[in-house]
């Protein structure tokens, strides 16, 4: 009898985002693992699905941003960071807005 195939975490990532599409955390996770299998289309367009609906989550655009920063686009990288900042400022995260201030800087 063969076992059955163990789920990876993108497939079990995919599935929970399926059942609740609207869970915040679980599409930055989503789009986590597509951006670090080198998904490029996916990790695309996980970040801005969860941008589009949930635009106050500044952790995504760091991420994002330092994403496309590695893929070698680096005028969307600087878009995504300085509109983070924006979110960052005006949501009171002074943590990350200074984290992607350091690496807008980089990228300049």
């Amino acid at each position: 009898m063969t076992q059955p195939q163990k789920k990876t975490r993108r497939q079990m990532l995919e599935e929970f985002v399926t059942a609740k599409p609207n869970d915040a955390f679980a599409r930055y996770g989503l789009a986590m693992e597509c951006a670090n299998s080198g998904d490029v289309s996916a990790a695309d367009q996980q970040f801005k699905t969860l941008l589009s609906a949930h635009p106050d989550y500044v952790a995504a655009y760091f991420q994002y941003g330092q994403y496309l920063a590695r893929v070698g686009r680096t005028e969307e990288a600087r878009s995504t960071l300085t509109a983070g900042i924006t979110t960052a400022r005006r949501t009171g995260d002074d943590h990350a807005r200074s984290e992607m201030e350091a690496a807008l800087a980089e990228l300049i």
